[in-house]
């Protein structure tokens, strides 16, 4: 899954903004339309103040497109304040408009379109307000979960190997400090001999690495922290990112592999590139698209393999190599999940979305993210740190040892 070489066919596959905003214009204005229609009759001053919330939910577009374009760089209160409510926005309207179109298909034969129409809109509305206090809640809770993971294989020197996991930091000016300083607490009271940092350091913007610094920057271990590259770390401009983050005491993978030893053993850690990578690159240099060929490349057979790959879709092809046990994230959990019922919203969508699986002897844990992105939301999908030992067993697996 190596990026393309020609950078013409790179931008080919990249959606241009044009197109973007033309369909999110469309899109919501049909929202929009719905709701005026439904809403202006009985709202003082009609459809002109439905025109300009249909106004003033596009226009924080504009500040996006300056920002992913390098022109700006949106501090916290334009993130709190401008974009956050564009992202409710963006999933909640959608949401009402449909509720209030069949509320009102309901109500059509008995003359009530109108009136029903308004009263399911309001109340979807009422819920949809409590169910996002309690996802704000949500994000405010942090879990450690103490996960084991078995071999047949493993290198006596790795029994007991005691790994930390985080991912999808998404960290920026408006990150909560409390939290962040919660993760990195928790990360080093596991005393973790190696560290993950599973992709989506940052939350879009180049800059951000320097708000990711200040929380989690100083986290050490004595094998050390890893680093790969998410998606959203890519569309932020990967080069940039890159450069900061090699100003830090980690150790940045993609594609490449590096030589750990404990207790006489060694074995491989092996940081995979992401797939957005292949089509999203601002500017020259190294390609963050991932080249699974490449990233094992050096790493000889037999060797215990620990990959850390952001996007779980690349997982059945590291199993395919022998890879023992990969760590990803990316998914979130769909930020609302069941558990109990192993079911999330990125259920879904994605074959790969949460928790362990096994193909072979090969292991995948997909880590639901240690903060969220776009709006503050997590419900049954809490943030994580992730504590997996390493342990020789008579089968393969992952079992959870405890979560608090």
């Amino acid at each position: 899954m190596a990026a393309p070489a020609d950078p013409e066919a790179r931008e080919q596959r990249r959606p241009r903004f044009s197109q973007v905003l033309l369909v999110l214009l469309v899109w919501l204005g049909a929202c929009w339309g719905v709701m005026g229609s439904l809403l202006a009759p009985v709202l003082p001053g009609g459809w002109i103040v439905i025109v300009a919330l249909a106004v003033l939910s596009i226009l924080p577009v504009r500040v996006l497109a300056r920002g992913f374009g390098g022109r700006a760089y949106p501090g916290a209160a334009t993130r709190l304040w401008v974009i956050r409510p564009f992202w409710y926005t963006q999933l909640f309207l959608p949401l009402l408009a449909t509720a209030g179109l069949l509320g009102a298909i309901v109500g059509w034969p008995f003359g009530m379109a109108g009136a029903v129409g308004r009263a399911v809109l309001i109340g979807i509305g009422i819920v949809l307000a409590l169910v996002a206090v309690l996802g704000w809640a949500g994000t405010r809770k942090l879990v450690v979960k103490h996960l084991t993971a078995t071999f047949r294989d493993l290198p006596a020197g790795l029994d007991g190997l005691r790994i930390v996991q985080i991912s999808d930091t998404h960290v920026g000016p408006h990150s909560s400090r409390r939290h962040l300083a919660r993760v990195s607490g928790a990360v080093q009271n596991e005393s973790p001999e190696l560290i993950a940092v599973t992709g989506d350091l940052v939350d879009d913007f180049p800059p951000d690495v320097e708000h990711y610094a200040a929380a989690l920057g100083a986290l050490s271990a004595p094998l050390g922290v890893f680093v790969v590259p998410g998606n959203h770390d890519v569309y932020a401009g990967w080069q940039q990112v890159r450069r900061r983050l090699d100003a830090l005491p980690v150790t940045v993978l993609v594609n490449e592999a590096h030589i750990v030893e404990r207790n006489g053993a060694r074995f491989a850690i092996v940081g995979t590139g992401d797939p957005a990578g292949a089509y999203w690159q601002r500017e020259g240099g190294e390609s963050a698209a991932p080249n699974v060929d490449r990233a094992l490349a050096a790493v000889a057979p037999g060797t215990f393999t620990l990959a850390l790959a952001h996007d779980p879709v690349l997982w059945p092809q590291l199993a395919q190599r022998g890879v023992h046990l990969t760590l990803s994230g990316h998914t979130h959990w769909g930020q609302f999940a069941l558990p109990a019922l192993n079911w999330s919203v990125a259920s879904l969508f994605l074959e790969h979305s949460m928790g362990t699986y096994r193909q072979g002897e090969s292991l995948l844990y997909i880590h639901p993210g240690t903060n969220y992105w776009g709006i503050p939301f997590r419900i049954g999908a809490l943030p994580q740190v992730a504590v997996i030992t390493l342990r020789k067993g008579e089968s393969t697996g992952i079992v959870a040892a405890k979560t608090y």
